[in-house]
């Protein structure tokens, strides 16, 4: 028996992002080649013409998964009955901008967005914030959403997969092993150049990865700020551009784990509980575990004078954003 359609709504669908994303929704390969999905494309009203566009490129590839689609401009409209909610729509980080700057821009797209959300989406929606700063503006989402109910708030997400991503391929070039070896990879914390990668208990075919690297000084002076400036690097080396294909594939990773499940760890910025010190409703990158469309935080991570320190400062830099929007609130 065919599955019944799964809808997929996604915001700043006439973006870069969305360009690199929706074309590997509609194909099934976040949740999978036998599962239908309809797409909901929220825009601007000024940019319905270039959705428009995209749209007939989706109709145009013919994928069999693709059970249809629609585009609006009304947030209420976009986001009804969706079950899973890819929120993009925001105004990238340019070269020289600042973080409080891009808060003040985006922060009031995401109240409006959670609160929309909570009225007309699936009650059991899963949310990811892509748009940045998408650790803070989740959680003005999800501020906005719990105003409203309806919705489980613990299911408003921000996406850390891609300083995940980008670890893995860090790791894998130094010790030469596969990507698909690593197991036990942790980054806690915001999606800024606070975040901390943490491979104290990472594996590789059973090895530790700390005896294969074998070089301390490597992991202070080199991984850790390398994983938290790339974005700034890939902005510079792009022209002012920030990352798209690889944030789309990241978004792409953390729905299809999220939804389908994943035998291992992964990183995913959700709504502390108070795990690991971390005041309860910040959005913070966690290890988590996947299973049955339903998500957990890893307990029992041992926690170092370091990384205790980094932990910290990634939550005192997320206090300062939830004072700069404390008006959104």
């Amino acid at each position: 028996m065919p599955k019944a359609p799964i809808r997929v709504a996604v915001s700043g669908a006439a973006g870069k992002i969305a360009y690199n994303l929706l074309y590997r929704i509609a194909s099934g390969e976040m949740l999978g080649k036998d599962q239908p999905v309809i797409l909901q494309l929220l825009e601007l009203p000024e940019m319905l013409p270039a959705t428009k566009g995209v749209m007939m490129e989706l109709e145009d590839c013919a994928y069999p998964s693709l059970a249809g689609m629609f585009m609006s401009a009304d947030p209420n409209e976009g986001f009804k009955d969706a079950e899973i909610c890819i929120l993009l729509g925001s105004r990238p980080r340019g070269a020289g901008m600042d973080r409080a700057s891009l808060l003040t821009v985006n922060g009031e797209i995401f109240a409006v967005h959670g609160k929309s959300i909570a009225e007309s989406a699936n009650p059991d929606v899963k949310v990811l914030v892509v748009g940045n700063p998408c650790n803070t503006n989740a959680y003005i989402a999800r501020n906005a959403a719990k105003k409203v109910g309806r919705i489980n708030a613990a299911n408003i997400h921000s996406m850390l997969r891609l300083d995940y991503n980008r670890s893995l391929w860090q790791l894998s070039a130094k010790t030469g092993r596969p990507i698909e070896s690593f197991r036990k990879l942790v980054v806690w914390g915001n999606h800024s150049d606070t975040m901390y990668s943490d491979y104290r208990h990472c594996e590789s075919n059973g090895d530790a990865v700390e005896k294969l690297i074998g070089d301390a000084s490597w992991k202070f002076d080199y991984f850790v700020p390398t994983i938290a400036k790339r974005g700034s690097v890939i902005i510079d080396a792009r022209g002012g551009l920030s990352s798209a294909a690889s944030a789309a594939n990241a978004a792409l990773n953390h729905v299809r784990d999220w939804v389908i499940g994943r035998d291992d760890w992964v990183t995913m910025g959700v709504p502390s509980d108070g795990s690991y010190g971390i005041e309860e409703g910040f959005i913070f990158g966690f290890p988590c575990e996947c299973k049955n469309g339903n998500y957990k935080i890893v307990q029992g991570v041992e926690i170092d004078e370091f990384s205790r320190a980094k932990l910290d400062t990634s939550l005192n830099e997320l206090r300062k954003e939830a004072a700069t929007v404390k008006h959104l609130l």
